[in-house]
């Protein structure tokens, strides 16, 4: 009698090369909860997502049509000798785009989506109405929008006191303040001149007509002006086109490019919610039609919790109803199961905050209900709350339970701890790290003396890390507050100045609201660093040494050598984003893109430059024996033991030393950085610019994507502002950093409607003992208390 022989319970990788693994071989069980960890750059990621999962898609996509492959993104074949045992593998990866002001709760679950098709399909609509597409139904489309707000439910709109906020001032001394500087706005000047508009009475003593139709008027004459003859050079005259201040702003504010103008343009609007629609962003028909008695617009509004109650309580028994009304409970379950059910459908994504949009991708994931399959996760705690960890862990026991296999890359040590296997790489980052120390159960960690991991996960805590105590003699305090917006109701708290404050509270209790509302403005700031983990470039052209300011001084020593000189090559010559030295043949991008008949296109080193990015005769310059591109190719760590002789540089690469990125390549691009990495990044060159008297840093969770041996180095750095005399203030979820904070500023109790206020504030000690807080029970546990 035969039998089907079993499947093999790992997947078992051999020779894994991609970046910085050393021909790794590793057996990780199948069907378990498998937590992959290591310090910052010590190549997990680049064994869980760079040659696992992209071996898995490259699998996956060699059973497509080679016709359907070219419409979908694919990553390369791994550097990996061979991988056997490899199910289907689904990836969450951390996204670093920035959402837009279109994009909404709804739209990053695909919950909309069902919600429009039950309007279109089982909505009531008023007699004799068409039936709707469900495009009709979305804000997002021009059959569903509003026609007066283009769908976004609010119109901007400007008046004589924004544009002219001293109508003590003429014309030409700049009353009309919302005009631009320099060339543009003595133009405009010239031609109301021209136009036979006094310039120089004060604003307030010109007629109400004129002033009416200098700053509102949709006219653009033409007028030929006669500039006023200066001494030192002849003007002729010219025709010039009157644009007035309304018109100039909303323009500027619609189709800049550039950001800084648009939020000067911004300064001299003000909002206001959509007359035609109300705000509800849709066409009348689309808002005519009801369902369970309400408009679409009403029920996107409501809490998820209670927009599930309303559409269970609902009792139409009409089939169509209640499949269309039993997926979108479906889809819901899960939000609201990861601790989101405060969130409406209607919330826009750029006022969420980093853990809420990574559980709302990691729910719309996790409703799908494949079993047998690989997920990889990236970093799934980022951003949460120790209470909000303890739901994420369910969801993904959950998970393993239904027959999958469940690997995330991870620093949290309470993931860690409760996963069924570990895989450990390191020992440290870069060229340091790149080996597997240890695959298998996690207390097997604690014999294995190169982890970086294990001290933190067996050891106790280091009794006084803390440095001096809060609100130094002298120092002074800040008052924030009182802080009225999205779900804050008047929150007041007072920080220390000149120490280290952490403001805590579980995901969308309203921290980085409330840290919002600190400006240079307030009393006792002074000069205010945001520090936050937005890219540092969005394209391969910016990179570390760029974006730090080190490659001019690199430049300069290249140009000042003798075959530099002899050849004439200024400072532009060792540049890859100017023609001159860089290949033109790419660029300097150092790759092509090449097209492929049937399949995506794919890029490739240059054939010309070979991904050196320059021409071979800009490469014959050296300096101490090494070219441009081969710089470039170096680490932090050996670029500063390189340059150790040019203060310069050497200044620079020590700041990124400081705060743990001598893993990272000089011209590794920006969009291979993650978000923790670009605000270290910015840290870097903040710390390097020196003193410029007292200083507030804000940093939004410094700590996400932090290994804990990181985020002691990190704290050094930041003791090191506070020891200067600078205040620092962190939004902060990672206990450790929170029990050695001078200060903590605790929000709560929960999230959305249920939060908003300040439940506690003072020491560590003070907070941990808050009966209303939900963070003191896991901030008592990190300063030692027993758990009785």
């Amino acid at each position: 009698m035969s039998s089907f022989p079993p499947h093999d319970p790992y997947v078992r990788v051999r020779g894994a090369r991609e970046h910085n693994l050393r021909g790794v071989d590793v057996d990780v069980p199948r069907d378990a909860l498998v937590a992959f960890t290591g310090v910052s750059g010590s190549g997990k990621s680049s064994l869980a997502f760079g040659t696992v999962f992209a071996e898995a898609q490259r699998r996956y996509f060699e059973s497509v049509a080679p016709y359907a492959r070219r419409l979908i993104h694919q990553v390369g074949a791994p550097k990996v000798a061979e991988i056997t045992g490899l199910p289907p593998a689904v990836s969450l990866q951390q996204r670093r785009s920035t959402p837009t002001a279109r994009s909404s709760v709804g739209t990053v679950t695909t919950l909309s989506n069902s919600l429009r098709m039950l309007f279109s399909r089982a909505g009531t609509y008023p007699p004799g109405a068409p039936p709707l597409d469900s495009d009709a139904f979305s804000p997002n489309t021009a059959a569903g929008a509003c026609p007066a707000c283009h769908g976004l439910g609010r119109v901007h709109h400007t008046t004589q006191a924004l544009l002219v906020p001293d109508p003590s001032l003429s014309i030409r001394e700049g009353a009309v303040a919302a005009w631009p500087g320099a060339w543009q706005g003595k133009n405009l000047r010239d031609v109301l001149d021209a136009l036979g508009y006094d310039v120089d009475r004060p604003w307030r003593e010109l007629p109400p007509a004129d002033r009416e139709w200098i700053l509102f008027t949709d006219e653009q004459p033409v007028v030929t002006v006669h500039p006023v003859r200066e001494a030192d050079r002849i003007q002729r005259p010219y025709r010039g086109t009157y644009t007035s201040a309304r018109r100039h702003v909303l323009k500027t504010f619609s189709d800049s490019k550039s950001a800084t103008l648009r939020a000067r343009a911004e300064r001299f609007l003000t909002s206001v919610p959509c007359a035609v629609c109300n705000g509800r962003r849709l066409r009348a028909e689309a808002l005519a039609v009801t369902f369970a008695g309400r408009d679409i617009a009403e029920l996107a509004a409501l809490p998820l919790a209670e927009l599930a109650r309303t559409l269970g309580a609902h009792g139409d028994d009409s089939p169509t109803a209640r499949v269309l009304t039993d997926d979108l409970l479906s889809r819901i379950a899960p939000v609201t199961e990861l601790g989101l059910g405060y969130l409406s459908l209607d919330r826009t994504a750029p006022g969420l905050s980093a853990g809420e949009l990574q559980r709302l991708r990691l729910a719309t994931q996790l409703r799908s209900g494949l079993f047998g399959v690989v997920y990889v996760l990236d970093e799934p705690s980022a951003g949460l709350h120790p209470a909000d960890t303890r739901a994420l862990l369910g969801v993904l026991d959950r998970l393993r339970a239904a027959g999958n296999s469940v690997f995330v890359v991870e620093h949290h040590l309470d993931v860690v701890r409760h996963a069924d296997w570990v895989v450990e790489v390191g020992p440290g980052a870069g060229e340091h790290g790149g080996r597997v120390l240890h695959s298998g159960p996690v207390a097997g960690l604690a014999d294995v003396p190169e982890s970086a991991t294990a001290r933190f996960l067996f050891g106790g805590r280091d009794p006084g890390r803390r440095g001096d105590g809060a609100g130094r003699p002298g120092s002074g305090w800040l008052t924030v507050g009182p802080v009225t917006r999205h779900n804050l109701r008047g929150a007041t708290a007072e920080l220390p100045l000149g120490a280290f404050t952490a403001v805590t509270g579980v995901s969308g209790s309203g921290k980085s609201t409330f840290i919002g509302a600190i400006t240079e403005e307030l009393a006792g700031v002074g000069r205010l660093v945001s520090v936050d983990q937005r890219p540092i470039g969005r394209t391969p052209r910016s990179n570390l040494a760029t974006y730090t300011g080190l490659f001019d001084p690199v430049r300069k020593l290249f140009a000042a050598t003798d075959t530099a000189r002899e050849r004439g090559y200024g400072v532009g010559r060792f540049s890859f984003n100017v023609a001159g030295g860089r290949c033109e043949t790419c660029q300097g991008e150092g790759f092509v893109s090449v097209e492929l008949l049937f399949l995506p296109s794919t890029y490739a080193p240059c054939p010309d430059c070979g991904g050196s990015r320059y021409r071979p005769d800009t490469l014959e310059v050296r300096h101490r024996g090494r070219n441009i591109a081969e710089v470039l190719d170096l680490t932090v760590e050996s670029a500063a033991a390189f340059f150790a002789d040019a203060p310069a540089v050497r200044r620079s690469l020590g700041a990124l030393l400081d705060v743990g990125l001598g893993y990272l390549r000089l011209g590794q691009p920006a969009t291979e950085l993650s978000g923790g990495e670009a605000q270290r990044i910015k840290l870097a060159t903040e710390l390097q610019r020196g003193g410029r008297g007292h200083t507030l840093y804000l940093l939004d969770e410094p700590t996400t994507g932090l290994h804990p041996a990181d985020v002691e180095v990190l704290m050094r750095q930041l003791r090191k502002l506070v020891a200067a005399g600078h205040t620092v203030v962190v939004v902060e979820h990672d206990m450790s950093v929170v029990a050695d904070a001078d200060w903590v500023v605790d929000l709560g109790p929960g999230g959305g409607d249920e939060g908003g206020r300040v439940v506690a504030a003072g020491p560590p000690e003070t907070v941990a003992g808050s009966a209303d807080s939900r963070t003191a029970p896991f901030l008592a546990r990190e300063l030692g208390w027993s758990a009785g």
